[in-house]
């Protein structure tokens, strides 16, 4: 089994859909918080009904 630091070093092209690119940006900018109702159509991220974010105080 590889480690993750040499996962992260392999080199691989994937296509990925601009509607999926947009949810991942979100949720990477969201930080911490809950998705409730992810709508998908055709395989891809439409919407989302309710949508929290939270706050950690470290």
């Amino acid at each position: 089994m590889k480690n993750s630091d040499t996962e992260y070093k392999e080199t691989r092209l994937i296509h990925i859909h601009p509607a999926w690119y947009s949810f991942i940006r979100y949720c990477e900018n969201l930080k911490y918080g809950e998705i409730e109702k992810l709508k998908i159509q055709d395989g891809l991220p439409m919407i989302a009904e309710k949508v929290k974010s939270k706050i950690k105080f470290d």
